[in-house]
C-alpha cells in the first residue's frame, strides 16, 4: 500500500510475542526444511470450538473509547479519520516514541476534540493502555510482530481488537487469535480496507445478487514497487516519514513467504464466502530468486553506511505467486512482488459462469467475449453499488485513505459496534487470510508441494452467514466536522 505500515515497538520478545519465536528460525533464510515442520503441525491443528464468532453481535456500544498502539504514517491516519465519526471518542494514545504520541495529540486538538491520555516510552506500553479501563476497541498499527501480542493483550483485558494487515506471522498466532476471541467473546477484526475499496464492494454486490452465476476463479495480487520506502531512513522525532521504524520491513523481507498476502485475498474470499458458505482446501506456492533487493542493498551501501548492515542478507525472491483450491472446486491466485519496478496492482479478478470482472490494470466487466461500454458500466455501477457505499461513499473520498477505502472500513466498524451488529471481517478471516504466509513459507521450501489451509471454523463455514450487506439495523453513525460534504443521499452531516 501506498502507506507504510510502520509506528511501534522494536524487536524484543516478550509476553505473547514469544509465540513467535519458535518459527522466526526459518524467517531468516534458513534452508533446512526441517526448521519447517512446526508450520504444517500447526496447520494441523483442530481444537475444539468455544463459540462461534461468525455472527456474533456483542453488546450494543452507544460511545465506543478507542485507544491506539502504533501512531506512525498509517496510525496517525487512522486517528485522523476516526475525529470524523460521531460515537467515537479517542481516549489513549501509545507509541515508544514520544513526536509520534504528540501528532496523535495535535490531529485531535485540531478536530477540536479533548487530549488523550498518553502511553509512551517503553515495549510494554501497550499493555498499560489495554489494562487501563480507558478503551473499549484497541486499534493496532504496529510492526507486524507485535501484532497479535497487542490484540492478545486487548481482548485479554476485555476489549475489542482490530488490527493492521497482516494480523498474524504464524500459524500459531492464528490459533491464539481464534481461541482467545472464542473465548473471550471480543471481536478481533482484520483491517482489510482493499475488501471496502468501491470496484471491490460493487463487484462483491454483483457476486451476492447472482451476476456472475456460479464464480469459478478469482485472482488477487500485492504488486508495489517499495523501493522508496524500504530504503528510506526511519526519523524518530517525526510522527510520520515515509520510513519503517527500526527498518523493520528489510527484515521481513528476508522471509521466503508471501509475507503480505490479505490485500488480494480478501476481496476474492468475500466474494466467494470463504468461511461462509465454502473453505479454502489447500494451497501450493512458488517463489522466484531475488534479482533486485539483495542488488539495491549493495548500491545503498557504498552511498550510505548506514546500510552496510544488509549487505550480503538472503532476501525474499522479487514475485511469489499462490495457487489456492477452495471445498466447492473454486480457484484463487495470489502474487506479491514489492521489488520490481512495475506498476502498481492488486489485480482484483473475479471470473464466474456468467460475468468477468478486473480492476488491474484497467477497471472493466465482461458478460463474453467484448468488455461492456461505458453507459453498460455506469448502469451496472447505478444498479449494484452497495447501500454501505451510497451512505457514506462520497464523504469518505474527501476524508480519504487510499481514495475512501479507508475511511469506509472504519465507518463500518465503529457503526457495527455501536449498533450491535456482526463484524463484516471476523477472527476467522483474520486467521484464514493470514496464514497463507506461513503455508506459502512451507510450499516453497518444499518445492511447491501442496499443504492443506486449516479450517479456523472447525465445520461452521457450512451454515455461517455472508457477510451482511443489506444495512439492516445499521447506518446509525453520523459523520462530523466535514463542511463541504454533499449530504444527498448521505448520512447526515453537523
Amino acid at each position: 500500500m501506498a502507506q507504510n505500515r510502520r509506528s511501534f515497538l522494536g524487536n524484543l520478545a516478550l509476553g505473547a510475542g514469544v509465540l513467535a519465536a519458535a518459527p522466526l528460525a526459518a524467517c531468516s533464510g534458513e534452508k533446512d526444511v526441517s526448521k519447517l515442520s512446526h508450520i504444517k503441525e500447526s496447520a494441523g491443528k483442530n481444537p475444539k470450538m468455544n463459540f462461534n464468532m461468525c455472527g456474533y453481535a456483542a453488546p450494543k456500544l452507544d460511545t465506543v473509547r478507542v485507544g491506539f498502539v502504533g501512531i506512525g504514517d498509517r496510525g496517525s491516519g487512522a486517528v485522523k479519520r476516526m475525529t470524523y465519526i460521531e460515537g467515537v471518542e479517542i481516549t489513549a494514545l501509545c507509541d515508544i516514541r514520544q513526536a509520534a504520541v504528540d501528532g496523535g495529540q495535535k490531529i485531535l486538538s485540531d478536530a477540536g476534540l479533548p487530549k488523550a491520555k498518553e502511553f509512551v516510552g517503553g515495549d510494554l506500553g501497550f499493555k498499560e493502555l489495554c489494562e487501563s479501563g480507558l478503551v473499549d476497541l484497541v486499534y493496532i498499527a504496529t510492526p507486524w510482530e507485535w501484532h497479535v501480542p497487542v490484540a492478545i493483550a486487548a481482548m485479554e483485558a476485555d476489549s475489542h481488537a482490530a488490527v493492521e494487515v497482516s494480523t498474524a506471522k504464524t500459524m500459531d498466532e492464528c490459533w491464539q487469535m481464534v481461541e482467545t476471541s472464542e473465548r473471550t467473546k471480543k471481536h478481533c477484526v482484520i483491517l482489510e480496507n482493499c475488501c471496502y475499496d468501491f470496484f471491490e464492494m460493487l463487484t462483491l454486490n454483483m457476486s451476492r445478487q447472482g451476476v456472475f452465476g456460479d464464480l469459478v476463479h478469482g485472482e488477487g495480487a500485492y504488486i508495489h514497487d517499495l523501493d522508496y520506502w524500504h530504503f528510506n531512513k526511519p526519523k524518530d522525532d517525526k510522527m510520520t516519514d515515509g520510513a519503517y521504524t527500526k527498518m523493520w520491513r528489510m527484515h521481513e523481507n528476508k522471509r521466503k513467504a508471501n509475507v503480505y498476502p490479505t490485500h488480494g485475498l480478501g476481496p476474492i474470499c468475500q466474494a466467494m464466502n470463504i468461511n461462509r458458505g465454502d473453505k479454502m482446501d489447500y494451497l501450493t506456492s512458488m517463489m522466484s530468486d531475488d534479482f533486485t533487493l539483495k542488488h539495491r542493498i549493495a548500491e545503498k551501501a557504498k552511498e550510505d553506511p548506514f546500510f552496510e548492515q544488509f549487505v550480503g542478507w538472503e532476501m525474499r525472491g522479487n514475485m511469489d505467486l499462490q495457487m489456492i483450491r477452495t471445498n466447492k472446486g473454486r480457484t484463487i491466485m495470489i502474487q506479491h512482488d514489492i521489488s520490481s519496478p512495475r506498476p502498481y496492482s492488486r489485480i482484483h479478478m473475479l471470473s464466474g459462469t456468467k460475468c468477468f470482472a478486473q480492476k488491474w490494470p484497467k477497471q472493466h466487466i465482461a458478460f463474453g467475449h467484448n468488455l461492456v461500454d461505458d453507459a453498460k458500466m455506469k448502469e451496472l455501477e447505478d444498479k449494484y453499488t452497495p447501500e454501505m457505499i451510497r451512505r457514506v461513499g462520497e464523504m469518505a473520498k474527501q476524508v480519504g485513505g487510499h481514495g475512501g477505502m479507508d475511511f469506509v472500513m472504519d465507518w463500518r466498524l465503529i457503526d457495527c459496534l455501536r449498533n450491535g451488529l456482526p463484524m463484516d471481517m471476523d477472527v476467522y478471516d483474520a486467521a484464514s487470510w493470514s496464514c497463507i504466509t506461513p503455508l506459502s513459507e512451507w510450499s516453497i521450501a518444499n518445492k511447491s508441494n501442496s499443504i492443506e489451509i486449516p479450517d479456523f471454523t472447525r465445520g461452521a463455514w457450512k451454515t455461517n452467514a455472508p457477510v451482511d450487506l443489506t444495512m439492516k439495523g445499521a447506518g446509525t453513525t453520523e459523520v462530523r466536522n466535514l463542511i463541504k460534504a454533499n449530504s444527498k443521499g448521505q448520512l447526515n452531516v453537523h
